[in-house]
């Protein structure tokens, strides 16, 4: 009696072969995910300082008599009868969103616009005439590529080596 031999599953060769292949589609595909990522996270923090022009411009109109909030923590106190002016997770200088880092403080022309004491929600600090908001990436080349930021004027810039752009914006070029 002869018996037949069992010829079920993939032999050592045919595994490796498609683990070879699995290894270059990996190869390729990853570099574009990461990319992806960063270009991601680069738009995220465009928003966030448009979100900081934008709370900026509202604070100054309501709260600071025509001045601007200083830091982030004085955004993110509500007045009296309101909400904040910024969102929590940008609520604290330093903050971290999406691999960038965000900062506020005064601008190039730090002149007090109107007291603490005075601006409607107990600001820590003056209402000033100027602001400067920036974020850089927490790691170059892998969290984000650029840096960006912005002023009273509300046009955003950036820099692309990831680092700080001035505060007077003098090494930024104007986001298209």
């Amino acid at each position: 009696m002869k018996k037949l031999q069992d010829n079920k599953g993939f032999t050592l060769i045919e595994l490796l072969i498609v683990v070879a292949i699995i290894g270059i589609i990996a190869a390729i595909a990853v570099p574009g995910l990461l990319r992806a990522r960063q270009s991601g996270n680069e738009a995220s923090a465009i928003g966030s300082i448009r979100a900081i022009n934008s709370a900026e411009a509202t604070y100054a109109a309501s709260c600071g008599g025509g001045g601007y909030a200083q830091t982030l923590e004085d955004l993110a106190l509500a007045p009296a009868l309101g909400v904040t002016f910024i969102s929590p997770d940008l609520a604290t200088t330093g903050a971290t969103k999406s691999g960038y880092t965000f900062t506020l403080e005064a601008g190039t022309d730090a002149d007090v616009v109107m007291a603490q004491a005075d601006t409607c929600n107990g600001a820590g600090a003056d209402a000033i005439a100027s602001f400067y908001a920036h974020a850089e990436p927490v790691t170059v080349g892998s969290t984000g590529q650029r840096s960006f930021a912005s002023d009273h004027r509300g046009t955003i810039y950036q820099k692309a080596d990831g680092t700080a752009v001035a505060q007077d914006m003098s090494d930024g070029t104007i986001l298209q």
